[in-house]
């Protein structure tokens, strides 16, 4: 379905989604993030990257997977807390966003389903918004297969066409959303038709960040895995974690058991966020840890980007937002650090 939507539309569009959690990207605090849009607000789709990834939404920072209870001498009751929310709309996806989004797919909804996170994922509309330039100096979504106009994991597509959006629903999902205000929505006509071809072609000629041959770089990260390198390009790192927790993709957990009751016995059963930065990743119990140092530990977010992830699912699991590199505070540069120790493996 492709419609053309004016810009002096949106506002009522969004208005008229009111039974849904309309979410968009809002400016405060120097920062772009995502937020509940208030009564008779317009999206401002002008953004860069949101500091935060739209990941959130289906796999939260904190999540209770269920809580239990015990009376003296009587059997524990368990109550499970598998999501059931209201479905949520996102506006102004960013297509590296919308790509990540599959990626973590394969992962939860894969051999064995994640129910916390198929509830989420199922109720999240992701409306995106192509970039016709790029949204931030470390952007390389070319690079890694994807395009500033990438549809990929979306319900929607937009467009901006100047005074109009181009917008394609991509599933049902999206369809419903522009059916439910179909009089707001026109048919494109052949000007909106070439308008848009060009914008599209255009936004891949911005200049972006570059990798080189990508079927090429998980074999020369293979054979790179010893090389010194590794713990010269980490010397920087401080180990806080927020080049993996501002990631699209990346998506490893803890999970805990927290007491918060004696008389009777009650707690619950807590996900976190984890990465694989921090030195308690890998720690065994019996004191010994295979990744001891940044350098391992660097090299073990940057292969499972383009090497482990490729191995196992067909594709790399970087999708070029450029956040890793535009928050690091250390200037740790995942774009240098793969065209380098790519090129000392030829």
């Amino acid at each position: 379905m492709e419609k053309i939507l004016h810009k002096k539309n949106l506002g009522e569009w969004v208005a008229q989604l009111g039974a849904y959690d309309v979410q968009t990207p809002v400016f405060g605090d120097d920062a772009w993030s995502y937020q509940a849009l208030g009564d008779g607000q317009t999206p401002r789709l002008d953004h860069p990257n949101t500091v935060e990834p739209p990941k959130g939404f289906h796999f939260p920072q904190r999540e209770v997977f269920y809580t239990y209870r015990q009376v003296s001498g009587e059997a524990p009751v368990l109550d499970s807390t598998v999501p059931d929310p209201a479905t949520t709309v996102v506006f102004g996806v960013r297509p590296c966003d919308g790509r990540g989004a599959p990626c973590n797919d394969r992962v939860f909804s894969g051999e064995m389903e994640d129910p916390y996170y198929r509830a989420r994922r199922s109720g999240t509309i992701l409306i995106g918004l192509a970039c016709n330039k790029p949204p931030s100096a470390n952007c390389f979504c070319l690079a890694v297969g994807g395009s500033p106009h990438s549809d990929d994991g979306l319900d929607i597509l937009m467009t901006d066409l100047e005074n109009r959006y181009a917008v394609k629903a991509l599933t049902d999902q999206g369809a419903a959303l522009v059916t439910l205000a179909e009089p707001l929505f026109g048919e494109p006509g052949d000007r909106d038709r070439k308008d848009l071809e060009e914008t599209h072609a255009l936004s891949r000629q911005h200049p972006q960040r570059t990798l080189p041959d990508m079927e090429a770089v998980p074999g020369r990260l293979e054979a790179e895995f010893d090389s010194p390198l590794w713990s010269e390009m980490a010397r920087a790192c401080i180990g806080c974690g927020i080049c993996t927790f501002l990631c699209p993709t990346c998506h490893c957990f803890d999970i805990t058991d927290e007491v918060t009751g004696s008389t009777p016995l009650e707690g619950r059963r807590v996900r976190t966020w984890d990465t694989c930065q921090f030195p308690d990743f890998t720690m065994h119990s019996s004191g010994h840890n295979p990744r001891p140092d940044c350098g391992s530990r660097l090299r073990q977010r940057v292969c499972h980007k383009f090497l482990y992830f490729f191995e196992n699912h067909g594709t790399h699991q970087c999708v070029g937002c450029g956040r890793c590199i535009t928050e690091c505070p250390v200037g740790i540069d995942i774009v240098a650090i793969v065209n380098r120790v790519a090129g000392h493996a030829k």
